[in-house]
């Protein structure tokens, strides 16, 4: 026996005796809803679905939450910070000696000059070797661990997952470089007195334009090191053994570095991708100049793509047996 009953416009209910469900219409004002489940004498609606996030999202998150809970990137990053903290402890203790570069002596007059300094002495070595380490770990290491071709299975595919890894690689470049920075602020604010920054060209800004300043050169140390994390994901892609991608990909850092250095190969220079790692001092001028960060962001994008195209073609060739 079936009744309906029909309080309104607004919605119809409809009673079957069968215990087993099945599916139904539901009249919904003028317009047809399908889908509601009548199980015995009520109807059950089916919640409405919510939106799946998308599958790269997914790996994206699942890749840095699994890199910052290493032991080895956190350990990394206290390295990184401990860098301003020695060089502002050394200049307090030895203050009112003389001696020393003339940058360190606006570190004494202003304690937020610790971050740029420690920038300085980090970029051309230990910035390097913590980005190796990262990149050079992002394919090796899941295949010395036997999780690749797991990883490779859908809905990652090939590309995406070099596309995550190396996103992995860059918000770590970020995260180092900031490290630095504000480790620096943060100690060069205890040890010594802080207030407007005098810049190099004289001009003198406030305190919050001054550390404005200051993310600008963390953000542009961090586009430095995107060609050497390009380089790091392909070495990574040619080795079940991370510490060799690692090793390679600090060796060719430190390469580039020693070439840029020697006057015979000026016309080598432009090339490196370390040539404008040092050249941030422009945006401590007024008005800041940014053709340098355009050169340098446009050089790291030719080594994005170049060595980001080898190791896909690498990953697409390459027979995955673990």
């Amino acid at each position: 026996m079936r009744a309906e009953d029909e309080p309104g416009p607004e919605a119809s209910v409809r009673f079957t005796g069968p215990d087993e469900p099945e599916r139904r219409e539901e009249r919904v004002g003028k317009s047809f809803v399908a889908g509601a489940s009548v199980v015995g004498d009520a109807i059950v609606h089916a919640a409405p679905a919510r939106p799946a996030r998308g599958p790269g999202l997914a790996l994206l998150g699942s890749e840095l939450r699994t890199m910052f809970r290493r032991w080895r990137t956190w350990a990394m990053l206290g390295a990184l910070a401990l860098i301003p903290i020695l060089i502002a402890v050394a200049v307090r203790l030895t203050s009112g000696e003389g001696g020393g570069p003339p940058f360190l002596d606006q570190v004494t007059q202003n304690g937020v000059f610790v971050g740029v300094t420690a920038l300085v002495v980090a970029t051309p070595l230990f910035l390097p070797l913590t980005i190796a380490v990262v990149s050079g770990d992002t394919i090796a290491g899941e295949a010395s661990n036997g999780t690749l071709r797991y990883l490779l299975l859908a809905p990652a595919g090939r590309v995406r997952l070099l596309v995550i890894k190396y996103a992995g690689a860059a918000v770590f470049c970020l995260a180092a470089a900031l490290t630095v920075v504000v480790a620096g602020v943060g100690i060069g604010a205890v040890l010594f007195p802080i207030g407007p920054v005098t810049l190099l060209s004289g001009d003198t800004v406030s305190l919050g334009e001054g550390l404005l300043r200051f993310l600008a050169i963390a953000g542009y140390v961090s586009v430095s090191m995107l060609g050497l994390s390009a380089i790091g994901l392909f070495l990574s892609t040619l080795t079940r053994v991370p510490v060799g991608a690692m090793a390679t990909t600090a060796i060719l850092a430190v390469t580039a570095q020693i070439l840029d250095a020697l006057p015979q190969l000026e016309w080598l220079h432009p090339w490196l991708f370390t040539h404008y790692w040092l050249d941030f001092a422009d945006l401590m001028r007024q008005p800041p100049f940014w053709d340098t960060f355009a050169a340098n962001a446009l050089l790291q994008a030719g080594y994005v793509a170049v060595f980001g195209a080898l190791a896909l073609g690498r990953i697409r060739t390459a027979d995955i047996l673990s």
